[in-house]
C-alpha cells in the first residue's frame, strides 16, 4: 500500500492523546514535580531552559557528528575489504558481532581512564556503537549486486575502484542509508552515556546535574529535545536519501 501524504497525522494524534493523559493523571492525581512532572513543567522547563540545553547540546552533536563521520568511513573500508576479500569476512566479521555483544557501560569507564575527559572518550563511543549497523548492510547491499553485472564491468576491463564507483556504491545505497539511519539513532545515545561519565559539558552533564537537584522536568524536557533533534536528523537523513537513490537510479 501506498503511503498517504498525510500518514504523520496518526502518529500525531496519538502523542497529542499520550500527552493529554499524562497531564490529566498528574492533575489529578496531584503528582509532586520532583517524582512525576506534567507535561506543562516539562514544556515549561524546556522554555526557561532552552539555551543552556542548547548550549550543552552543541557539545553533544559536535560529539556526535565527528563519531559518525569516523563511522561511515570506517564502515567503507571494512565493508570493501570484506567484499572483496572472502577471507576478510570470514576474519573479521565474527569480530564485528563480538564487539557489539560487550555493555557499553563496561567500555565506557575504561575509555575514561586510556582517554581522559576530552572528547576523544566519546567520540570513540560513539563510533563503537555506530559504525556495525553501518558496516552490515553495506556488506550486504555489496552482496546484493548481480555477478552478471559485475562479469560484464569486468569484460569492459573496468578496474576494481570503477567497479564500485559505477557500480557497487549506487546498488549498496539503500542499505547504507538503511543502516545510517540505525547509526544515527544511536549517536546522540552514546555521546549522552560517555557524557554521564565525565565531562563539563554535553546534554548528559544537563541531565546528571538536573537528576541530582530533582530538577526531573528539566531531565524530561532534555530527554524530548533530544527525541526532537534526533528525528531533526532522521528526516534530513530521509531527505537526502531520496535524492541519492534518485540520482542513482537514473545514472
Amino acid at each position: 500500500m501506498k503511503k498517504g501524504k498525510y500518514d504523520f497525522i496518526y502518529p500525531l494524534i496519538t502523542i497529542l492523546i499520550l500527552l493529554l493523559v499524562w497531564q490529566i493523571v498528574t492533575t489529578v492525581f496531584d503528582v509532586p514535580s520532583y517524582i512525576f512532572p506534567s507535561p506543562g513543567e516539562v514544556f515549561g522547563a524546556l522554555a526557561e531552559d532552552f539555551g543552556l540545553i542548547m548550549y550543552h547540546m552543541s557539545a553533544t552533536l559536535g560529539e556526535g557528528l565527528l563519531g559518525i563521520a569516523i563511522s561511515i568511513g570506517l564502515s567503507i573500508v571494512i565493508a570493501v575489504c570484506m567484499d572483496r576479500f572472502p577471507m576478510a569476512k570470514k576474519t573479521v566479521f565474527p569480530l564485528l558481532v563480538i564487539s557489539q555483544t560487550v555493555p557499553v557501560m563496561a567500555i565506557a569507564p575504561l575509555l575514561i581512564i586510556w582517554f581522559g575527559f576530552g572528547v576523544a572518550p566519546k567520540v570513540i563511543l560513539v563510533v563503537i556503537m555506530c559504525f556495525f549497523p553501518i558496516t552490515v548492510n553495506m556488506t550486504d547491499g555489496f552482496a546484493q549486486v548481480d555477478p552478471d553485472c559485475v562479469n560484464m564491468f569486468r569484460v569492459w576491463r573496468a578496474s576494481g575502484p570503477q567497479i564500485y564507483r559505477h557500480l557497487k556504491f549506487p546498488c549498496a545505497l539503500p542499505y547504507f542509508f538503511s543502516g545510517l539511519r540505525i547509526a544515527v539513532t544511536w549517536m546522540l545515545v552514546a555521546a549522552i552515556l560517555s557524557e554521564w561519565l565525565g565531562g563539563d559539558r554535553g546534554i548528559g552533564v544537563y541531565m546528571l546535574r538536573a537528576k541530582q537537584s530533582y530538577a526531573l522536568d528539566k531531565v524530561f524536557a532534555s530527554v524530548i529535545f533530544v527525541v526532537l533533534v534526533s528525528l531533526l536528523f532522521i528526516g534530513i537523513l530521509t531527505l537526502i536519501k531520496k535524492r541519492a537513490i534518485r540520482w542513482s537510479s537514473g545514472a
